[in-house]
């Protein structure tokens, strides 16, 4: 029954897309889902169509809501013109009325009954959207959205930062001096996962061998998914955790993902940690900052700030000729980082940028700098930080 629900979505998507289009490229006739919508209604009454009045009504007008948001985003230069779907990549149907079995612990949907979960219900009155979903590998999943009160999920002040820099040998240097292991799940995976895919090359197109071929190589990447997101999961909650502000590099991860690295960027997954850093930080109530792009941290001496003229990659450690400080080249690059965060963040902020920033990371933001004093989470919380700020800035 949910593969029927999923294929039935995958038709009213791909079906809408094409009309939609070609409405447009035609006509310049531009459609919405209302539109779609009534030519819905007529044909379930066809009988080349009948099939389409068994499937949950709820199903079918969320994904012409979803399909009208897909053009919202592009119109809008946020995502790409919207994509057919294809049957291997799974899909989802979103349901909006789950019921009266949520407050009982059960989790009940039109049409299915009642559904054994792997995991409790999360404790909230009643979520806005349940999401049925199938992934490649053939599982499926449950996901909820519901509005909850962050202010519950703030962390304590801690009054330590720290700036962190992404590698390849180590997934993340941290200026304390901390390196951590780069999992390279894909790398463990990568000969096995050869030997399925060329396997499933010779199987014939379109015959059951090559369906069950297609599976194991799914639940491959999946397995090598999963992994790699527990090790990213850990690595950002970490921080989150023990510090109030986290500083990171501004890295162009697409145009390192053209290089000569290019599996190996795509398998540390630098632009996942940013996501990571930047959702938990505004939920704990935690500063996360970036370095401007293109600056030269790792050539760049942390102690007195002079600058090499050259630094071969091969080279971890090197002798500042200034000052005559030792570097590894990693924590010299994180502490460079993390202080020039904070600077970018000081010239931003003295600059009057409306910025919506994070309160809760007091006593770690102005610590090493005489331009701006600390100022209180309290007066932030009431919108007060940028005026004060202001008026320190004018009063040097």
């Amino acid at each position: 029954m949910i593969d029927r629900w999923l294929g039935a979505v995958r038709w009213l998507w791909n079906t809408s897309l094409g009309i939609r289009s070609e409405a447009y490229r035609e006509c310049r006739l531009s459609l919405t889902g209302v539109d779609i919508s009534r030519w819905l209604t007529q044909w379930k009454r066809t009988p080349d169509h009948t099939w389409l009045a068994e499937i949950p009504a709820t199903c079918l007008t969320q994904c012409l809501r979803d399909q009208d948001r897909a053009f919202a985003n592009f119109f809008a230069h946020r995502a790409r013109y919207p994509r057919f779907k294809r049957k291997r990549a799974g899909g989802s149907v979103r349901f909006q009325d789950i019921g009266t079995g949520w407050s009982q612990g059960m989790l009940t949907l039109a049409k299915l009954g009642r559904l054994k979960l792997a995991e409790e219900l999360p404790r909230i009155e009643r979520p806005d959207m349940v999401t049925l979903s199938k992934d490649a590998a053939g599982r499926y999943f449950v996901s909820f959205s519901a509005e909850i009160e962050t202010s519950s999920l703030s962390l304590p002040i801690v009054n330590r930062s720290v700036g962190v820099d992404l590698g390849l040998t180590h997934l993340a240097t941290l200026s304390s001096g901390e390196k951590v292991e780069n999992p390279k799940r894909l790398k463990a995976h990568l000969r096995y996962l050869r030997q399925q895919q060329r396997c499933l090359s010779r199987r014939q197109r379109g015959s059951q061998r090559r369906e069950k071929q297609r599976l194991r190589v799914a639940k491959i990447q999946a397995k090598i998914r999963q992994e790699r997101q527990s090790a990213l999961h850990a690595l950002t909650s970490r921080l989150v955790r023990e510090f109030d502000l986290i500083a990171i590099e501004h890295l162009n991860v697409k145009a390192l993902g053209r290089g000569m690295h290019a599996r190996a960027v795509h398998d540390a997954a630098f632009g996942e940690i940013r996501r990571q850093l930047l959702y938990k930080g505004d939920a704990a109530g935690r500063v996360v900052l970036e370095a401007p792009a293109g600056y030269p941290s790792s050539k760049t001496c942390s102690h007195c700030g002079h600058l090499l003229d050259e630094l071969r990659l091969d080279q971890r450690e090197w002798c500042c000729p200034k000052c005559g400080t030792e570097h590894d080249r990693d924590i010299n690059a994180a502490c460079n980082i993390l202080h020039q965060a904070k600077s970018h963040f000081v010239r931003e902020f003295a600059g009057c940028d409306d910025r919506d920033l994070r309160v809760d990371a007091r006593g770690a933001c102005f610590d090493d700098f005489e331009f701006i004093e600390q100022v209180l989470a309290e007066e932030a919380r009431n919108g007060h930080r940028e005026h004060a700020c202001q008026e320190q800035a004018s009063s040097r």
